[in-house]
């Protein structure tokens, strides 16, 4: 029985519709930005394998620091305990974090991280005595994960319409998107803000926190917003005492092109969660990190003020140790200088990218470029199936998000393979004119 046959007998896909879906590929190795399939096709990750691979595939620093805990310890209960990887990661990440951010509570993925976020959040009113901060805030189109908490403050991202009648209450402001030579993009925010001026009037003082995926909405169609947009988001949400939730599990570690992309929005969240790049996608791993003033209202001297939240592997000793490398690649292979590279690269695809008609919205961010075909962004677009197969076709990783198309690679993707993988992406954008320039 061949490895495909195996998985379609027994596996049940993420993000995937089982009954119409093709058979998944079968994958056996993988080096740097590539991906080895069993019939030895080499096929270039320009998703990163799902925005969590950072320095490339199997990068030998992250697999040797993972070998050497493997035969030290590979996990103790983190409930009474601790360890070195541990212990030595917060304090690399809350050193690169601006003060006050200087908690770290771990987790295994990004939903686990947000669902820790707003638990914090709404327990620091309750632990305060203020028990009529029952709402939530987030931007329109933003997704932050798929456990329940995190589905109800993205329900406006349209995925979640099984579940509408067991979500928590939520508002949803608007979220001014922009682009390269984008015009209008101050009216749009001006009206954003309204909005938001208008909910903050109306249901301010019953909000328990804002969450938001600073400057670029993953899920959403890589949609983008300027800096000042978000501060002045931040602003006016942190002037009536509401924490502000940083949702930075696809745009932390260099995606952005600073380590953080809260350094470019110029704004100091009270809890900020990571996930995807923590661990250079090797392992499972989060953090959720808050500040000093949210974790002070947790303590007391007995349990009911506690955060009673946990998993098995929180913490786990293989990942925290991978986290520690991939941190340490950042400086040792200036990781971030290389981003610069493909972002400076991928602006100058742009230029010829934005001229095929029926090209729309052109964007990019530190290694992130995108573009929509034929209009506003829609998830549930047929080009998406048919532009991922025709990738696919050409040995290029590429999941088009509906009629938004993008590239994330790792930052290691070589100069050359950067440009094979633009002008292939160029061609099929000119093959597929019929599909969507009517649009």
């Amino acid at each position: 029985m061949s490895l495909t046959e195996l998985d379609q007998r027994h596996v049940w896909h993420p993000f995937t519709q089982e009954g119409t879906a093709p058979p998944p590929l079968p994958m056996v190795r993988a080096k740097g930005a590539s991906l080895f399939l069993e019939d030895g096709r080499e096929i270039l990750d320009l998703a990163s394998s799902w925005w969590v691979n950072v320095h490339g595939h199997c990068h030998p620093a992250i697999a040797d620091a993972l070998a050497a805990q493997a035969h030290t310890l590979e996990h103790v209960i983190f409930a009474g305990f601790t360890h070195a990887p541990a212990a030595r990661l917060a304090e690399a990440l809350t050193s690169a974090l601006p003060r006050p951010l200087d908690r770290v509570f771990y987790s295994d993925n990004g939903s686990t991280a947000v669902e820790a976020a707003l638990k914090m959040a709404f327990q620091s009113w309750r632990n305060r005595g203020v028990l009529d901060r029952t709402l939530f805030l987030s931007f329109e189109g933003g997704y932050h994960g798929d456990t329940f908490g995190a589905m109800s403050v993205g329900r406006s991202s349209g995925f979640y319409a099984p579940f509408e009648d067991v979500l928590l209450k939520a508002r949803h402001t608007p979220f001014a998107e922009t682009w390269l030579n984008d015009g209008e993009v101050e009216d749009r925010e001006a009206a954003a803000l309204a909005t938001l001026d208008f909910i903050l009037d109306r249901d301010g003082a019953h909000l328990a926190g804002f969450i938001a995926e600073p400057l670029v909405q993953g899920a959403a169609g890589m949609r983008m917003c300027r800096p000042e947009f978000l501060r002045a988001v931040c602003a006016r949400v942190s002037a009536l005492g509401i924490p502000v939730i940083f949702d930075e599990v696809m745009t932390g570690f260099g995606r952005t092109g600073t380590l953080f992309a809260l350094e470019q929005a110029g704004v100091v969240p009270d809890i900020l969660c990571l996930s995807k790049g923590l661990t250079g996608g090797f392992l499972p791993l989060a953090a959720t990190v808050a500040s000093s003033a949210i974790y002070e209202t947790f303590l007391g001297q007995d349990f009911s003020t506690a955060f009673a939240h946990g998993h098995s592997y929180t913490a786990n000793p293989l990942g925290c140790a991978a986290a520690l490398a991939s941190l340490a690649l950042f400086e040792s292979e200036r990781t971030l200088e290389r981003i610069a590279h493909i972002r400076r690269a991928n602006l100058r695809w742009l230029d010829e990218a934005a001229a095929v008609p029926g090209v729309t919205k052109p964007r990019v961010l530190g290694s992130i470029v995108a573009l929509n075909l034929g209009g506003e962004g829609d998830y549930h677009s047929a080009l998406g199936p048919v532009l991922k197969a025709r990738f696919l076709e050409m040995n290029l990783l590429v999941r088009p998000l509906g009629n938004v198309v993008y590239l994330m690679p790792p930052a290691c993707i070589p100069p050359e393979a950067l440009a094979r993988a633009h002008a292939v992406t160029l061609q099929i954008l000119r093959e597929n004119i019929p599909l969507y320039a009517h649009r």
